[in-house]
């Protein structure tokens, strides 16, 4: 398995409407935070979530967060 790109050190907060996201877990998708498939042949795979009600969200950059696809504060350990 490859190793996680980190994006930035610090998280994206977003205001997400209800529905369901892919967030990119392995740090390569151009369309950041969300997935675009450039994961294949990485063994990472991207993180399904929903947004229950409108909110605003903190997403993980670093990619080194224990509670994908939130902010953990793990990038300040990087």
């Amino acid at each position: 398995m490859s190793d996680p790109v980190v994006v930035a050190k610090k998280p994206l907060v977003l205001e997400l409407d209800p529905e369901t996201y892919h967030w990119c877990a392995c740090g390569r998708s151009r369309e950041q935070p969300y997935c675009d498939g450039s994961h294949k042949g990485t063994g990472i795979t991207p993180v399904t979530f929903k947004a229950e009600s409108r909110e605003k969200v903190w997403l993980c950059q670093c990619r080194h967060t224990k509670t994908p696809p939130y902010c953990d504060g793990s990038h300040k350990g990087l």
